[in-house]
């Protein structure tokens, strides 16, 4: 029975100290540690819904998604620069669909298991506001659809 105690003692310890640290997505999806009342004073209702709580408008009726402006789609949270209008398309789907962003850091992915299904979720890469999902259906060359909620989004006219 002693040599039982003894290795666990020894195997415990070990075991935890070399396990990796737990993975906070909170960090990834709030870098900027604003509170949740400071995101609401900043966003409406709507925004708050798509970009805080991951939510999604329903298609074809978001501001953005039938739009043909000329210049750059910002972050609605922080003004992270995350589309160009070149890149976007119509994809049929009733949200804005882009083929790449302007940068790639600009654009966070991760893994989303909600609903009972796997997707690839997109975030800003600034402040970790809930985008929409990236699929691989869009047109050659990239083959990505940036699949974007247009209240998480705002837009600057080129000048």
């Amino acid at each position: 029975m002693k040599s039982i105690w003894i290795l666990a003692a020894v195997v415990l310890p070990w075991g935890t100290a070399c396990s990796p640290p737990p993975v906070n997505s909170s960090d990834r999806e709030n870098p900027m540690g604003r509170s949740e009342e400071e995101w609401k004073d900043r966003l409406t209702p709507e925004q708050f819904y798509v970009c805080r709580q991951k939510g999604t408008e329903r298609p074809f009726t978001g501001k953005y998604h039938d739009f043909k402006g000329v210049g750059t789609y910002l972050c609605v949270g922080c003004g992270n620069r995350l589309f160009a209008s070149e890149t976007k398309y119509d994809s049929g789907s009733g949200w804005p669909s882009f083929q790449d962003p302007l940068e790639r850091e600009n654009v966070v992915i991760q893994k989303d298991t909600s609903l009972g299904m796997v997707r690839t979720e997109i975030l800003c890469g600034k402040c970790g506001a809930h985008l929409g999902h990236l699929f691989d259906d869009g047109p050659p060359p990239a083959g990505t659809r940036y699949c974007v909620n247009s209240a998480a989004l705002d837009f600057e006219e080129k000048e």
